[in-house]
């Protein structure tokens, strides 16, 4: 069982955990000279929100927010770096000529420009530590961020945020951000987790090809038929790059032990870069957690000595255990030891930052073991792009090829039926590689092939059956555990939202899905008219944005570019007078109460 929060554990002992060598960094040199470090601050300008406006200050905010969050490399605050504090650094692909933007971007912000120490094929090819100091990778195109922290084009964020930027028409800024992904898989080896060089280790759940199908598709629609030959060549671009980044995954390691499926892993070794400064504390956390509950450790605590020598970078606890008093009167202590986190552990931490779950219980305790995991996200995301590049070989007229994505997409559909899905219980599990069965613990990730059209008819109803599992009064919570970490009971995040609303709505379930889209949708805006922004994460138990999680970020970052996205979407699928009812600042879904002004 995990420690939930709240729950006091009796103690025998008295043990003090002390930081040993985690000294603070500073940032080397002077400080950044940036015109325009207001971008990077919490984005938006407070909305003076009338409460007979209905929702124009909501969709005014977002689509200024759009604005507001976009980036390029030709604005100072875009290469500022929120996470850790180091003079700005703007790296180009090795043999990359410097584009004269970029040359007056150096000039105009005293930022040093670099180029990679070699040409990057795949993922994971390039030794970390021939980079110095971290920095901004290069990308062509402008670029919607999150917001708050997170201040570059993040990857499973970005197929959130260009839903968004598709329902408000901003076509061309959408196309623009998919080219950015097409050009980090042609110079960065994949996917980026984002474009910062300590992200060149790990990718982000593979959304890339719904990107692609989405813009194209909106493309086709507001483009003269004339100039379909230019869509063409975009697609045709854009099919090489989808495939060599579809290969990544389907290669060791990403590759799930023999169960054909894939699995999250980071190339990259030791504490996560960025964590050590922006998320101070954490790893001792970590450490605290498994040291009070070893039956849960397997093997990510080691004693340092005998040989054992702990991961570069890895922070040291002193743990010292002390009894009753002894005969003079102080407790009879043992000798202090010195203790680290494992190098498995790190990598399963870098590998649970790689599948945006940062941070859950899901894979075990702090997502220590998420690469010895087969996930129902990853491996959905799979078959979706299996089924994309099927539909986009169609469309460029290689039917040969869309025979054989259509044979993998089918492959990995029995795969997934014959390891991931639960019949017993209705929900789509994660498989567990060490112990060789199905997990057991309800997430909201079991919506992942209703959304992707995976599932059969009578595996949607059994999840469907579910919801009350996972449904709150503010929306889908991410998981039936509160365990403190951001990605758990009791958070509800947006682009979740969107996903298991979407599966609900594609087999049927239109009441379902309008009722937990009311709930999300009304909880979103009644903190937006109190708070007047609007954030990443929502508690959905109590419907407020104040959601500090003990095991997570800080602060609620505020922007926020999937939580715009979701409730643009969500809000244009919602009948009628359902929006009217939002309108008029109902709380409760109008099938479960009377709103004036209404039809229920």
């Amino acid at each position: 069982m995990f420690l939930h929060r709240g729950e006091i554990i009796s103690r025998a002992v008295i043990v003090a955990l002390w930081i040993l060598s985690i000294a603070p960094h500073t940032a080397v040199g002077g400080s950044a000279e940036l015109r325009s470090a207001s971008l990077v601050s919490d984005e938006q300008a407070p909305a003076q929100v009338n409460a007979d406006d209905g929702l124009k200050p909501i969709l005014d905010y977002i689509g200024a927010s759009w604005d507001s969050l976009t980036r390029s490399m030709t604005e100072c605050g875009s290469v500022v770096d929120p996470k850790i504090k180091v003079p700005p650094v703007l790296y180009l692909p090795k043999n990359m000529p410097e584009p004269d933007a970029v040359k007056k971007l150096a000039a105009a912000c005293n930022v040093q420009v670099e180029r990679l120490p070699i040409v990057i094929h795949r993922l994971g090819e390039i030794d970390m530590s021939a980079i110095h100091t971290q920095g901004l990778l290069y990308l062509p195109n402008e670029y919607v961020v999150p917001g708050g922290r997170f201040n570059e084009m993040y990857g499973w964020d970005s197929y959130f945020i260009i839903r968004g930027l598709l329902q408000s028409g901003r076509i061309e800024l959408a196309k623009g951000m998919v080219e950015n992904f097409l050009f980090e898989i042609e110079n960065y080896g994949a996917m980026l987790n984002a474009n910062r060089t300590y992200y060149l280790t790990r990718s982000q759940p593979p959304f890339v090809s719904s990107m692609v199908v989405d813009v194209y598709n909106a493309m086709q629609k507001s483009r003269p038929q004339g100039q379909a030959w230019e869509d063409q060549a975009w697609l045709a671009r854009a099919y090489d790059d989808l495939e060599k980044d579809y290969e990544m995954w389907t290669r060791p390691p990403h590759l799930a032990g023999d169960t054909g499926l894939s699995r999250y892993y980071d190339f990259g070794e030791g504490p996560a870069p960025e964590s050590l400064q922006d998320e101070t504390g954490y790893y001792r956390k970590v450490a605290e957690y498994f040291l009070f509950h070893p039956a849960q450790d397997e093997g990510y605590i080691s004693e340092v000595g005998a040989g054992i020598e702990p991961p570069a970078g890895s922070p040291l606890y002193s743990l010292r255990i002390c009894g009753g008093p002894s005969s003079g009167g102080q407790p009879a202590c043992q000798p202090r030891k010195e203790f680290t986190l494992s190098a498995d552990y790190y990598k399963g931490d870098r590998s649970m930052r790689e599948s945006g779950f940062d941070v859950s219980f899901r894979f075990a305790p702090f997502g220590a073991a998420t690469h010895h995991f087969a996930p129902v996200c990853l491996n959905t995301l799979l078959y979706k792009t299996e089924k994309d590049l099927e539909q986009i070989s169609l469309w460029l007229g290689r039917r040969s090829q869309a025979e054989q994505w259509s044979a993998r997409a089918q492959r990995r559909k029995r795969l997934i039926n014959q390891y991931l899905w639960d019949e017993k219980t209705g929900f789509f599990f994660d498989w567990n590689l060490v112990t060789g069965r199905r997990s057991t613990y309800r997430y909201a990730t079991t919506f992942y092939p209703l959304w992707a059209g995976l599932a059969t008819p009578e595996q949607a109803a059994a999840v469907r059956k579910n919801l009350p599992l996972l449904e709150k009064p503010g929306g889908l919570a991410m998981s039936i555990d509160d365990t403190g970490a951001q990605w758990d009971l009791p958070y509800g995040w947006g682009n979740i939202e969107m996903l298991a609303i979407g599966g609900l709505r594609k087999y049927g379930f239109a009441h379902d899905a309008d009722r937990v889209a009311y709930e999300f949708l009304s909880m979103v805006l009644e903190n937006f008219r109190r708070d007047k922004d609007i954030v990443e994460k929502y508690n959905v138990v109590t419907r407020s944005s104040d959601a500090h999680a003990q095991l997570g970020y800080k602060i609620n970052v505020v922007g926020f570019g999937w939580t715009n996205a979701a409730f643009l979407e969500l809000l244009h699928d919602l009948p009628p007078n359902m929006r009217a009812c939002l309108e008029n600042r109902q709380t409760i879904p109008p099938a479960h109460a009377a709103c004036i002004g209404c039809k229920n």
